[in-house]
């Protein structure tokens, strides 16, 4: 028996206890196919329900630069399948956007068993919060930015210049102006991240103020055209969303930092020598006779 015992721990597992190491992961795995199934499919309907109206979301897209152009002026196309793949693309494009709380929603579902109760709290207001602030960054820019970027390029043209945009090239302008916009309305979001990680705190971020502002600037010359106003209309948004994210991360360390000391009080700590010698006199004076008789002695009988 005793010379088994070394070839039975030496061995290694069998076939048997490899698939069963194996088949979570493999369930996971099949999970996230589920899963991304669900999002293609929301992705397809939402196209084929939107794909009849595809000329007329066009139409719309192309408003505020159809409102600064002369009378009688419109777009072009230049390429022989333009006026069918460019409303095409529009479409599909919109339905990914319109699909983002399917998106969020699904990996919110596939994550969310991993999640501690504390941290599902925060990460539920978070998923829900990006949705709204991409949507409010689009919807800045289609009515705040460009109207204001379309009519200084059509006022600033040189004179005789007729503009006529070709339509794919001004959905691809659009589209960057929406993703752009979208993804710095998320500034707040990534800076509670950031404090939530601890990888910084609201302290030293505000410390770096500064390089918040010069930082916001780039990337508003990266993400958007060649102007100022662009540039700008990106920029500014982008610090004031970064003074937001900072008062809300303020107010979640607070939160963090009472819900600690709560646990920490809660938690169960061993005695110091002093509070043992404490409790020690204590239960020897509980456990004194309340008189000078002794416990062992009989009462007395009056006859």
């Amino acid at each position: 028996m005793s010379e088994q015992e070394p070839q039975e721990q030496g061995t290694e597992p069998g076939p048997d206890a490899r698939v069963e190491e194996e088949q979570p992961f493999l369930t996971h795995l099949m999970e996230l196919r589920d899963r991304l199934m669900k999002v293609v499919l929301a992705v397809i309907v939402l196209f084929l329900g939107l794909f009849y109206f595809a000329n007329d979301i066009y139409s719309f897209v192309a408003a505020p630069l159809m409102a600064h152009l002369p009378e009688g002026a419109g777009m072009i196309a230049t390429e022989v399948a333009s006026p069918f793949l460019t409303p095409f693309k529009l479409t599909l494009v919109l339905a990914i956007f319109l699909a983002v709380p399917v998106i969020l929603h699904q990996l919110w579902a596939f994550v969310a068993p991993g999640l501690y109760q504390h941290e599902k709290r925060l990460a539920l207001p978070l998923l829900a919060s990006s949705i709204a602030l991409f949507y409010a960054g689009m919807a800045f820019a289609y009515y705040v930015v460009m109207p204001l970027v379309f009519g200084f390029f059509t006022a600033t043209a040189p004179e005789g210049v007729s503009v006529m945009t070709d339509i794919a090239r001004y959905l691809d302008f659009v589209l960057k102006m929406f993703f752009a916009f979208g993804l710095a309305f998320e500034v707040p979001v990534a800076t509670i991240l950031l404090v939530w990680a601890g990888i910084t705190s609201p302290k030293a971020l505000a410390s770096k103020r500064p390089y918040v502002i010069v930082g916001a600037f780039i990337l508003g010359m990266l993400l958007t055209p060649p102007d100022a106003i662009s540039q700008t209309l990106l920029a500014v948004p982008v610090w004031l969303l970064f003074e937001l994210g900072l008062v809300l991360s303020r107010f979640f360390v607070r939160q963090r930092e009472e819900t600690d000391t709560d646990a920490a009080e809660d938690e169960w700590h061993p005695l110091s020598e002093e509070e043992m010698d404490a409790e020690l006199d204590r239960a020897e004076a509980d456990e004194e006779p309340s008189g000078d008789r002794p416990d062992d002695e009989p009462p007395r009988r009056d006859d």
